[in-house]
């Protein structure tokens, strides 16, 4: 264990975020790194708890959230040998379950966190930032590419579909077993939504890179510009593998189909960010193109991607930056029915709504629906009409409102996958171990379990890979 004192000698301390005022002319990352000493101290934090209930993953709500980290993350060993100076051991601890752990030390929600003993009461440990340090100095010192070298090879070959969060830790982990894989992505980039769905200045793309780079030299071939099913087939891709992992996602956004609709100006949020990061790859971090500059926004959604649209407007000069939310405001401390160690859902204030509130005092309306779209003759979109609902979502009567907006955003989540590609393999049935009734065919990430965190597609890409493992060793015998 850390210091068994730790956690009476040092108080909290996060990566500090970079002023707003500076942040929000370019698309650099967010957060500034503690240095290694002050990084030794926040792992010394983690106390001799017993149980750790970090790394439990443990439903809790009839499987609508998740208490701990999913992934089986050795957290306390990590802290450890943080606190000790062992920086290589707590890397190597650290991606015996985490592939991708450069990617989740930037953009998960923690959970582990809210699960931490010391939250009990009081404030866990910093174990997202932990993870990010071990990383980036694993990086840094070439320790990443050795990982993932396997000691000989199989000879069987695997397709991944979508290189997104379960696409790429699947590919990491068979490349690891001695199997040849090769990544089929539609998109001009690699990384799915790690590329495109994530703004640059909360996970930079560089990172991603970084990533797809030591894939690369490690062995893993990636193909771009290239739809199954319409590029390449998949009665071909079954000839040429012994086995085929689909992890495309659930690309499918969820649609508002009012009034109004086909106006122009309203976009999903994923096209959006899609559109920001390309420009961040053409032109640079420090360009913030002012493509809106004088334009209102309104954003439709609450959650991540909803604080992520907001970041990124103001990033290209909004005059002004509405959210809409349809659920209630959250609380500000736990409620009663939502004890530790569940994850504690109250209000928090993500980084593109402290940004927002600079341009807009009263930046989020809760409990809001949106009714109707309107538009000016040119059939582009000038306002929206909204009404307050109550706990049914039903409208009430006298506070309908009408808001000003040239560009709307819709950020309500995404409704699972495109059934056309599952189509294309004969899939109907999807089993709990990622197999299917195709033999060749298994599933894994959000296209199996639906929309989800980083997290879970990184468990779900690495479990599906073990399992592939297994059978294809099993034909070694046959």
């Amino acid at each position: 264990m850390a210091d068994p004192f730790g956690f009476l000698k040092y108080q909290r301390k996060d990566n500090p975020y970079r002023p707003i005022t500076e942040r929000i002319n370019d698309w650099e990352e967010l957060q500034i790194p503690l240095s290694a000493e002050e990084r030794q101290e926040q792992a010394a934090r983690c106390m001799n708890c017993g149980i750790p209930f970090c790394h439990t993953g443990v439903f809790y709500g009839g499987k609508r959230a998740v208490s701990g980290c999913p992934n089986d993350n050795l957290i306390p060993e990590w802290n450890d040998l943080v606190f000790r100076g062992d920086f290589k051991n707590a890397f190597e601890r650290l991606v015996k379950t985490n592939p991708l752990p450069e990617m989740t030390g930037r953009v998960c929600p923690a959970p582990c966190e809210k699960a931490c003993t010391e939250g009990l009461n009081g404030l866990g440990v910093t174990i997202h930032d932990n993870e990010r340090f071990i990383i980036d100095h694993a990086f840094e010192n070439d320790w990443v590419k050795a990982d993932g070298l396997p000691a000989e090879r199989t000879g069987f070959k695997v397709a991944i579909i979508g290189s997104g969060p379960a696409g790429l830790s699947a590919a990491w982990r068979l490349n690891q077993l001695g199997h040849q894989v090769t990544i089929y992505e539609r998109s001009d980039q690699a990384g799915g939504l790690l590329m495109y769905g994530i703004p640059n200045m909360k996970l930079d793309k560089e990172v991603v890179q970084r990533r797809i780079d030591v894939m690369k030299e490690v062995g893993i071939e990636f193909v771009l510009n290239t739809e199954v099913g319409v590029d390449i087939s998949a009665a071909e891709l079954q000839r040429n593998y012994e086995r085929i992992i689909i992890a495309s996602g659930a690309s499918v956004p969820r649609d508002l189909k009012i009034t109004g609709r086909e106006l122009d100006g309203i976009k999903f949020a994923v096209d959006y960010l899609t559109e920001c990061t390309k420009d961040v790859l053409q032109h640079g971090k420090q360009a913030a193109a002012q493509k809106l500059s004088g334009k209102h926004v309104v954003v439709i959604g609450g959650g991540d991607t909803g604080n992520d649209c907001i970041g990124s407007a103001l990033r290209q000069g909004a005059a002004s930056v509405k959210q809409l939310e349809i659920t209630p405001q959250l609380p500000k401390i736990r409620a009663t029915d939502n004890p530790w160690p569940e994850y504690s859902m109250i209000d928090r204030e993500g980084y593109g709504q402290a940004e927002g509130k600079t341009k807009n005092t009263e930046l989020t309306d809760y409990s809001t629906a949106t009714t109707a779209f309107i538009g000016a003759e040119r059939g582009q979109v000038i306002a929206i009409e909204t009404n307050q609902v109550d706990h049914q979502f039903q409208p009430i009567a006298g506070t309908k409102k009408t808001v000003k907006a040239d560009l709307v955003l819709l950020a309500m989540g995404f409704v699972g996958a495109e059934k056309s590609l599952l189509n294309d393999f004969g899939i109907q049935e999807i089993y709990q171990d990622y197999t299917t009734n195709n033999e060749k065919v298994y599933v894994a990430g959000d296209a199996r379990r639906g929309p989800s965190l980083v997290i879970w597609g990184i468990r779900e890409g690495r479990k599906a890979a073990e399992n592939v493992d297994q059978v294809l060793r099993a034909l070694i015998h046959q």
